[in-house]
């Protein structure tokens, strides 16, 4: 087990205390002019009537964050549809999915601010397994403002998981992807996010009441490849585990250069882009140049405020530091369908992934995940199948001692089931912090059994900070 400084989470708790004051503020904000009030704004039209289900959500949302229930709800960075609609980068969830944040103005600016750090235990059990105790952690400004005919917007989101977690990761049975020291791969381990996840800018033009164009440009940010990434979905956000489905799905939501360009009409957005496909080196605190040599498309489809749907296909050059010579054609589809109760909300998160290695196998992977948040307390569950080629080679041993070389790139059918809870126990003005636990077992073929242990249990226990 690994130790980190304990100073480390008190500048974590730390800048999200301190960003309480400036989410506060957006309470004393004057109201807009009433010219302003009775135009709609070029990029964002205001609707015929007021819609309810948009309005609904906002107060549904702003009560599941802890915040006002009346705060100024920021408009939506890419089309003229409600801001509960967008995730991360540009991707799409349903409109009615909760949206935590603290919206407020500053000038023309409309602004969200949104945060959250975990201290986490973690045991993972078996002869592969490990603890650590490490934490888990983002902080998310972003806005927008009219901009001639449009709207013109930015995106920042920053992490102190290089610090909080270290280069190695922390303990994941069955998770592989990049590296810790440019050298070594990561395998029963999942990487710590960089200290820049996303720095973007975005503008929209509208072309008539229900249609736009938009374009995101950012180092880092976001392709439009994939379902929204798993910490911007509430079915996973309360979980502190990655999936193991990640590097199938959305392992691109931190790619060091970015150029999307979408179209979007009613519930429909079409969008391509240009990135890097190298995924982020070792080094987590500085910026990496941008080498576009990949695209990807996607489109996606919201027939009703509860459902979204995407599918997504992108050619990786060079993803893996350690692999140079293999490219990856990605291919993705998910569903996502959000229910709001009284006082709650269930959202439940099916996808698929392959990856199509050049040279080299092509391999599967499978997701659902669902959470169900009612009140102070959410449930959360994952299961997952996958096809995973990269579990051996590394100089590991299995449980009596001998070399795993010889199954060095053979794919294993492998899954993984987990559940747990929350229970949020404590408001104070914008932050609420709550507790949790959850326990996931590890499905593996019989002749993993020497390397992993017979269904080897593991389990995390959290104390959870949000903004």
């Amino acid at each position: 087990m690994r130790e980190h400084h304990p100073i480390v989470f008190a500048v974590v708790a730390a800048a999200l205390w301190l960003a309480v004051p400036l989410a506060a503020q957006h309470q004393h904000d004057p109201p807009p002019p009433p010219e302003e009030q009775a135009e709609p704004r070029p990029a964002q039209p205001a609707p015929a009537e007021p819609a309810p289900p948009a309005e609904e959500h906002g107060e549904h949302a702003a009560a599941e964050a802890g915040g006002d229930a009346h705060a100024h709800a920021i408009p939506a960075f890419y089309g003229p549809y409600p801001m509960t609609r967008e995730s991360s980068g540009t991707a799409w969830q349903p409109e009615s999915a909760p949206h935590p944040g603290h919206h407020f103005r500053r000038g023309d600016w409309d602004l969200m601010l949104h945060g959250q750090a975990a201290l986490i235990y973690d045991e993972q059990d078996g002869p592969r397994g490990d603890s650590d105790l490490f934490s888990a952690n983002m902080l998310m400004l972003m806005g927008n403002r009219p901009a001639g005919r449009g709207r013109a917007g930015f995106r920042a989101m920053l992490s102190a998981e290089p610090w909080t977690i270290g280069d190695e990761g922390y303990p994941l049975l069955l998770q592989t992807g990049e590296t810790a020291d440019g050298r070594t791969p990561l395998v029963d381990r999942q990487h710590p996010h960089d200290l820049f996840m996303e720095l973007a800018g975005t503008y929209t033009l509208p072309l008539d009441g229900d249609s736009s164009v938009f374009v995101y440009l950012a180092l880092p940010g976001e392709p439009a490849l994939g379902p929204p990434a798993f910490m911007h979905r509430f079915s996973g956000w309360e979980n502190p585990e990655a999936p193991l489905a990640h590097h199938w799905l959305d392992s691109t939501h931190i790619t060091y250069g970015v150029a999307t360009l979408g179209w979007v009409r009613d519930g429909w957005k079409l969008e391509g882009s240009l990135f890097t496909g190298r995924e982020p080196d070792e080094r987590r605190e500085d910026l990496e140049g941008p080498k576009m040599d990949s695209w990807s498309l996607r489109a996606s489809w919201q027939p009703a405020p509860d459902w979204s749907f995407q599918v997504s296909h992108g050619r990786l050059e060079s993803p893996e530091q350690l692999e140079p010579d293999v490219d990856t054609a990605r291919t993705t589809a998910s569903a996502i369908y959000n229910r709001r109760l009284a006082g709650g909300t269930w959202q439940t998160t099916f996808a698929w992934g392959r990856n199509a290695k050049d040279p080299g196998e092509t391999t599967d992977a499978l997701l659902l995940e669902s959470a169900l948040g009612r009140g102070r307390h959410t449930v959360f569950a994952r299961a997952e199948r996958l096809e995973n080629d990269e579990l051996f080679g590394h100089g590991h041993e299995d449980g009596n001692g001998h070399g795993e070389d010889h199954l060095e790139g053979r794919i294993f059918t492998v899954g993984k089931l987990t559940l747990g809870g929350l229970d949020d126990f404590w408001t104070r003005g914008a932050l609420r912090a709550g507790a949790g636990a959850l326990v996931s077992v590890a499905l593996l073929p019989r002749e993993l059994g020497e390397t992993y242990g017979d269904t080897p249990l593991s389990w995390m226990v959290f104390a959870r900070l949000r903004l």
